[in-house]
């Protein structure tokens, strides 16, 4: 049933998603690739750039509109640059052994789009013959219809077209659910004759999209059996967020992680992430939602299973909300984070207990004293990591079981240490433990 391949590439990756309008001053190609070797020795293997073409102005929101709002999918914004300059950044990325994806809005298109006035049959219209928007809010965006044959070819060939023209290594396709899963299977099939690809689905089957009702939402597209190397993990995170806000216990974590393995199969991958371009501008800053939790839902999602996902500033640390529709750099100062997120990543890319997908990997639950600990080993043979995080604002201490027993690595704090059996681990208030046998 789940026939997708993953690259072994993936097997370690970490993917960084780019806000590239809002990176630098400038907010071009040419100014981000700088950062490109900073990211690859973060230990970032891909980097998604959120939609790279030109912005409808019609309905447009802000003074730039929404990056979601695509007049042609054949162009780049010249807010950017060039497709030249794109063809440098990808060729640059893959000196430094990264991936790039870039973002797909195929469910939708700007009213401008010249596919409004050539085809106006290959777009949705309600029963008074007026185009409509995918979501009433969504008011700078009219969506398609996939009936149509003629519009699944013009899709797939303009996907096709940024594989052959520039080396992009997959797509993270906006709302991928709402676009028929036929389609993404034949796509697929399709991109991957002319190089094989990593796709990565705005979706989840156990929790809606940003924007959807639980009406509007379907959780059995089957996206992952053929099309889509991963999904978004979007229960998980929301989930963080109502541990954050008291809405639901920290231990409710097991029924999540339950929940996913009754879904889908150990190999398959989901994105895990504490923030992105729609939660920061609309939902807030990991510091705005998770308060003093932030930094240890962060190591969760890295260690746990699944992919980890940084957002554009996460290593800067940086609190506050980007402009969605209009220009607001980051003022990158001294990437306070920088250090964190490193050694959590090269944690990730380097311990084959942490595998993506990895069928073989075990994933034991550490019992807890209370409800404010949260513990967890990931072991493959010998290979071993342990990490704990404490919600509460006073230190824990975290009983040790006799398998811990032994030599350990802490990767936060450089020193080694000798676990005994019977020990207790303390944990900081608000803070986390990870450590790796050695």
């Amino acid at each position: 049933m789940f026939q997708v391949r993953h690259p072994e590439w993936a097997a370690t990756a970490t993917i960084y998603e780019v806000n590239l309008r809002n990176y630098t001053p400038e907010g071009t190609f040419q100014a981000f690739e700088a950062h490109l070797p900073r990211l690859a020795s973060m230990g970032v293997s891909i980097v998604w750039l959120m939609p790279i073409h030109p912005i409808g102005e019609v309905e447009r929101k802000g003074s730039l509109g929404s990056q979601y709002a695509v007049r042609d999918y054949f162009g780049v914004n010249p807010e950017f640059g060039t497709l030249d300059d794109l063809r440098h950044l990808v060729q640059a990325a893959h000196v430094l052994g990264l991936r790039v994806l870039l973002d797909w809005v195929a469910n939708h298109t700007s009213w401008d789009n010249a596919l409004v006035q050539q085809h106006p049959d290959w777009y949705q219209h309600d029963a008074a013959g007026h185009l409509v928007p995918p979501v009433p809010d969504w008011t700078d965006v009219v969506a398609f219809d996939y009936s149509h044959p003629e519009l699944r070819r013009y899709m797939t060939d303009a996907l096709l077209y940024w594989v052959r023209e520039a080396d992009i290594d997959g797509y993270r396709c906006d709302v991928a659910g709402l676009v028929p899963t036929d389609f993404w299977d034949e796509a697929r099939l399709e991109l991957d004759a002319v190089k094989p690809l990593f796709m990565l689905a705005e979706w989840d089957e156990l929790y809606p999209s940003g924007g959807l009702s639980w009406e509007q939402f379907n959780s059995d597209t089957k996206l992952l059996e053929k099309a889509f190397n991963m999904t978004f993990g979007l229960r998980l995170h929301y989930l963080l967020d109502h541990i954050a806000e008291d809405k639901q216990p920290l231990q409710d974590i097991d029924i999540y992680l339950a929940a996913e393995r009754a879904k889908y199969p150990p190999s398959v991958y989901l994105m895990h992430f504490t923030s992105n371009h729609d939660v920061n501008s609309w939902d807030g800053t990991e510091y705005e939602r998770l308060g003093p939790l932030a930094l240890p839902f962060a190591v969760l999602t890295v260690l746990l299973p699944g992919m980890p996902l940084v957002y554009t500033g996460q290593e800067e640390a940086l609190n506050r909300r980007l402009a969605f529709f209009d220009k607001d750099p980051i003022d990158w100062q001294d990437y306070p984070l920088q250090d964190f997120y490193t050694r959590l990543l090269q944690l990730k890319r380097r311990h084959p207990a942490l595998r993506n997908g990895d069928t073989t990997s075990c994933f034991q639950r550490l019992p807890s004293p209370n409800e404010d600990l949260y513990g967890f080993l990931r072991h493959k043979q010998d290979a071993a990591v342990l990490c704990v995080i404490n919600t509460a604002a006073t230190p824990q201490m975290l009983p040790l079981p006799p398998e811990t027993a032994g030599s350990w690595q802490d990767v936060f704090g450089d020193t080694l240490l000798a676990i005994r059996e019977g020990d207790q681990l303390p944990v900081p208030a608000h803070g986390w433990r990870v450590l790796e046998r050695v």
